[in-house]
């Protein structure tokens, strides 16, 4: 099973429709918060037909209306801030905060975590846990000091078959190539 894996979209409709074409296959979606607007949930519903989770993340303003709109897609799941599920027999958590996500990673109860919030890519290994942070829809990061700071936009695909995940780049012509 391939679990497409994204998160702080801000936004950010362009970047979100090339990801969308892209994963398109895959079995199920997991959005690791930030969509910011309510229209981001109608364009990730109407874009992708298979399961979809989202959490919700700290820029998710209008959680009314998100929640709202969920009622007219019946394949889309709020899960609140943190979600565990298993997909494809293996057992996953899902949190937006990567101290959070980080932390439950570490204590090795799950197969993999799936996490955003610092628009950060990185897939890594905790012990036997993998860890995911599939980076940003949005395409900007953010240093400690909060400065913003171009980077491509990022996305991931986790393998239960084989317990990895794959990055993804967004290019400026929003064609989508393997990210390291």
């Amino acid at each position: 099973m391939r679990v497409a894996i994204l998160s702080d979209i801000h936004d950010n409709v362009w970047k979100l429709e090339a990801a969308l074409g892209f994963v398109a296959d895959c079995e199920a979606m997991v959005c690791c918060g930030d969509l910011c607007s309510p229209f981001v949930l109608d364009q990730l519903a109407r874009g992708f037909a298979g399961p979809l989770h989202i959490v919700f993340g700290n820029n998710d303003a209008d959680t009314f209306r998100i929640t709202s709109k969920v009622a007219k897609y019946p394949h889309v799941r709020l899960r609140g801030e943190f979600f565990e599920e298993e997909f494809g027999g293996r057992r996953v958590a899902v949190n937006h905060f990567d101290n959070i996500a980080l932390a439950v990673a570490r204590g090795g109860e799950y197969d993999a975590v799936f996490y955003g919030h610092n628009h950060v890519f990185d897939i890594r290994r905790l012990g036997k846990t993998l860890a995911v942070n599939p980076g940003s829809i949005m395409g900007c990061q953010f240093d400690g000091q909060a400065n913003r700071t171009d980077v491509a936009s990022t996305f991931a695909v986790y393998d239960t078959a084989t317990g990895e995940a794959q990055g993804y780049r967004i290019g400026s012509d929003d064609e989508v190539t393997a990210h390291p």
